[in-house]
């Protein structure tokens, strides 16, 4: 009677702990990291990678720029997921003392480049693993890597214990629209051709989860705003062809391993019949990019008054407005 008391009580307990590990697990693999590393070996590799050169270059120009904007010298910073340093040849001196650059493949961080004078360290690291020491950077920046991260929560919470306190977390994501012609076009040729649909473009962040991710990671004044950049191409294939030379393939676990012939004709035919513009060769591609800027709480950043404190009323809000924003002083006298 003791033993079977004892084997039922041992089966109880594992399954709590199966029950408890499910509760905890946040994330799912979604995308396959050594498959992407490889990609991006590859890419790196050719001999006309720069070619491939003027998507994330642009962005990470104009991802810089909100460095700028912050007027404030930077001791200690990281640029996670480097790749061939499309934000360090920006980043000046005079604004970053030392800058550590990250990234999964190796042979793209031995070709990121930065300004003159400007202190780089190099390191081999996965945007998944971070293992900066706590409170040591001032400035953590991302262009265009985060969305192959499976483990969104889990890096943002990594990146907010690195920083100091009133430190900024500054990035660029592809948004959840980003390529929805070759989604599309791709869905209605398998279904026509095959009876079904395979992910062949891999899945984004929405917008409207960023900011939820963001302040589930603790971090605080969070600014975020969206663009897109339409680029044309002559058909669907050299999209195709950029998207390879870029290492921004298709790394999803669940990718399909072959895409027929006739399959990608018909794409092509359907990709240009629906988004073709009328009376102008090729075919244009959306890529939707999230900018965003976030905040680890610190004791010299602006605090919401006391519940109150306030001195208007926002059921007066209009009247004041009509009075070209006067307060009327007498009436509450």
């Amino acid at each position: 009677m003791l033993r079977k008391l004892t084997k039922l009580s041992t089966l109880k307990v594992r399954c709590e702990l199966r029950a408890l590990s499910s509760l905890t697990q946040t994330s799912q693999n979604i995308f396959d990291r050594n498959a992407k590393r490889l990609q991006k070996e590859r890419a790196a590799l050719s001999k006309d990678v720069g070619l491939y050169d003027y998507l994330k270059e642009e962005v990470g120009f104009r991802l810089a720029d909100r460095v700028f904007d912050i007027k404030r010298e930077f001791k200690a910073a990281a640029d996670i997921g480097c790749s061939r340093g499309y934000l360090s040849r920006h980043i000046l001196a005079e604004s970053v003392e030392q800058l550590t650059l990250t990234d999964t493949s190796a042979t793209m961080l031995e070709q990121a480049q930065g300004t003159p004078g400007l202190n780089m360290v190099k390191l081999v690291k996965d945007e998944e693993h971070l293992d900066f020491e706590d409170n040591s950077l001032d400035l953590v920046i991302s262009s265009l890597s985060l969305h192959w991260v499976n483990d969104l929560p889990g890096c943002f919470s990594r990146i907010k214990s690195s920083l100091k306190p009133d430190g900024v977390f500054i990035a660029s994501m592809f948004g959840g629209d980003t390529l929805y012609e070759l989604r599309s076009s791709l869905q209605l040729a398998e279904l026509e051709r095959k009876g079904g649909i395979s992910p062949h473009i891999s899945p984004f962040t929405q917008i409207r989860d960023i900011g939820s991710l963001l302040n589930r990671a603790g971090f605080t004044m969070l600014t975020i705003d969206t663009d897109e950049l339409v680029i044309g191409y002559p058909s669907m294939f050299e999209l195709m062809w950029d998207l390879k030379g870029m290492a921004e393939n298709n790394a999803a676990f669940n990718r399909p391993a072959h895409l027929s012939r006739e399959t990608m004709l018909a794409a092509s035919a359907i990709y240009q019949e629906l988004y073709a513009k009328p009376n102008e060769k090729g075919i244009p591609a959306t890529f939707q990019i999230i900018y965003f800027v976030g905040w680890k709480p610190g004791p010299n950043q602006p605090q919401p008054l006391e519940r109150g404190t306030g001195e208007v009323s926002l059921k007066d809000l209009g009247s004041i407005i009509e009075k070209g924003g006067k307060l009327d002083t007498k009436a509450g006298d």
